[in-house]
């Protein structure tokens, strides 16, 4: 499903212009983005948890070479699905 896919749905249902559910649904994923880059947890109730975590620099190897590497260290998404979605998705 894609950003589109989710505005057309939304669109059927709500009746409201294509434009102002483009609108909306972009403010909400650009709310969503803002949170984590600032570090903040988005808990969407009945759907899971998105988190920002920091991740530390460790040793890797370059699996065409074989060389030893170091990964940086970086921040990582991470989504954990509450128990509602799992039980939706699980019928």
């Amino acid at each position: 499903m894609t950003k589109a896919d989710i505005v057309e749905n939304i669109f059927e249902k709500v009746g409201f212009s294509k434009k102002d559910v483009t609108d909306v649904v972009e403010l909400v994923f650009e709310s969503i983005k803002k949170s984590l880059e600032q570090g903040e947890n988005v808990k969407i109730s009945g759907f899971g948890n998105f988190m920002a975590r920091q991740k530390r620099a460790r040793r890797g190897r370059n699996p065409q070479t074989g060389n030893d590497l170091t990964i940086t260290a970086r921040r990582v998404l991470t989504f954990k699905a509450s128990q509602i979605l799992k039980d939706s998705v699980n019928k």
